[in-house]
């Protein structure tokens, strides 16, 4: 070939070169988040925020966001599927009660194994506490970077209180029996299922975290004992199982067809929405997400419809540790799919995402209590309030890899109740058997 036509030839593979997008490696995020829909907040800031000042930053690394409207369980699925076979996002969005069996299945590799020692330079762990830290952590190793950790309580629409006579500015429950004596005042008035306490299979760990969890910490008991052993027969258990009872069955105080829906826990916002249901123990997501203004569920003038109760012990003093009231706390985060071919990547866009710049970013569409402590909770009364009243009084779930699998009885055993297919007795038998043999008797306890 002529100098000429090798001048040329090359001309033309670099012009082509040229036109070529820049982008060398392409990384996937995802989380239950949809702008306009669930987690809407969260899908705009990564969107709008996050993949923007990123890849602003790194011009070689192309970020899309996979936004997945389905409920968490159904993330859950999809994602042990892709990382039992190799395939699915880079990134993703996890509730940290998962880790134990994900990393017990080998379905994820701790940051240490997957990233070295850029993870374990970060800056960002200086500014998170251990124990914020322990909620994506297991076995003493860490898989993912938490986002914040939440509280749950009552939500109350003081509109419908004040329909039953009742001032809900000075009604403070301080047992079951309050909120049962309301809840009845409230049909009486008109209030077609005046309270909410999850249950049934498809509402998934929402049922174990917002329903049973919260009734059953007021009897003073937990999901396992000191020693960790899960308790699979107590009195305990009974007054959970028939305090759901009380509501569905016997009393007709709540929706008992949307415990046992597949859109079920969707219903049980629009019940609330639209003036149904009075009382929805959840978390603060509730207030910050899922009622907000422009969200589906958005309670129009919500500042002066809803206010919020701390959720009541059984009786006065007996909740766990001797309470009064009770509350738990979870938290979410993201973690790296083990699969990935691009794992320095994907901790870059992660570490980025987990920035004081971004996590104060986040807080402008939607405040919360995020995990780094130089990321202020903003001048809001709603979370100000209820992160100083319920912090010091909370909990949190067994850090056990048989957790989950548990918490799928659970949420069985409150189906076959306020189906009314079982009684409390055979329910709690049933679910008994289930545990045991998932973990082994010997890592059970009865007190009956």
């Amino acid at each position: 070939m002529s100098n000429r036509l090798r001048a040329l030839a090359l001309g033309l593979v670099s012009a082509t070169a040229m036109a070529v997008p820049a982008f060398a490696v392409d990384l996937e995020i995802t989380c239950r988040c949809v702008i306009g829909g669930v987690n809407s907040a969260t899908a705009q800031w990564i969107e709008e925020s996050v993949i923007p000042g990123f890849t602003a930053a790194n011009p070689g690394i192309n970020v899309k966001l996979n936004q997945f409207g389905g409920e968490d369980a159904q993330l859950t699925q999809q994602l042990a599927l892709d990382f039992s076979t190799g395939a699915g996002p880079d990134i993703s969005g996890f509730d940290g009660f998962l880790i134990p069996s994900f990393a017990e299945g080998g379905l994820l590799k701790s940051l240490d194994e997957l990233i070295g020692d850029d993870y374990a330079n970060w800056e960002g762990w200086d500014h998170i506490s251990p124990g914020i830290r322990s909620i994506l952590s297991y076995g003493g190793e860490t898989y993912g970077v938490g986002l914040g950790t939440d509280v749950r309580m009552v939500f109350v629409r003081k509109d419908l209180f004040d329909k039953a006579g009742i001032d809900a500015a000075t009604w403070n429950p301080t047992s079951w029996a309050d909120l049962i004596d309301a809840a009845k005042k409230l049909k009486e008035a008109g209030v077609e299922a005046p309270l909410q306490l999850n249950a049934g299979v498809a509402m998934g760990e929402a049922t174990t975290m917002q329903g049973y969890w919260m009734a059953l910490l007021g009897t003073g008991e937990g999901v396992t004992n000191d020693d960790g052993k899960f308790i699979v027969g107590s009195q305990a258990i009974l007054d959970t199982l028939n305090l759901y009872k009380t509501i569905y069955v016997d009393d007709g105080l709540g929706d008992q067809r949307a415990q046992l829906l597949a859109d079920g826990r969707n219903r049980t916002f629009a019940n609330f929405r639209d003036g149904k249901t009075a009382m929805l123990v959840e978390g603060d997501w509730f207030y910050r997400s899922v009622t907000a203004p422009g969200a589906e569920f958005e309670v129009k003038d919500r500042d002066n419809v809803m206010t919020w109760k701390k959720m009541p012990a059984q009786e006065p003093g007996k909740g766990i540790r001797g309470q009064d009231a009770v509350s738990i706390s979870g938290g979410t985060g993201y973690v790296i799919n083990p699969n990935t071919d691009s794992p320095k990547e994907a901790w870059q866009f992660l570490s980025f995402m987990m920035s004081q710049e971004q996590m104060t970013a986040f807080q402008g569409f939607s405040p919360g209590i995020r995990s780094r402590d130089d990321v202020a909770i903003p001048d809001n009364a709603f979370l100000t309030e209820t992160s100083q009243a319920l912090l010091p009084i909370t909990t949190a779930r067994p850090n056990n890899a048989h957790y989950n699998a548990v918490s799928q009885e659970i949420q069985r055993m409150t189906e076959a109740v306020v189906s009314g297919e079982l009684s409390p007795e055979d329910a709690m038998a049933q679910y008994r058997s289930a545990v045991i043999a998932i973990v082994g008797e010997e890592n059970t306890v009865s007190t009956l």
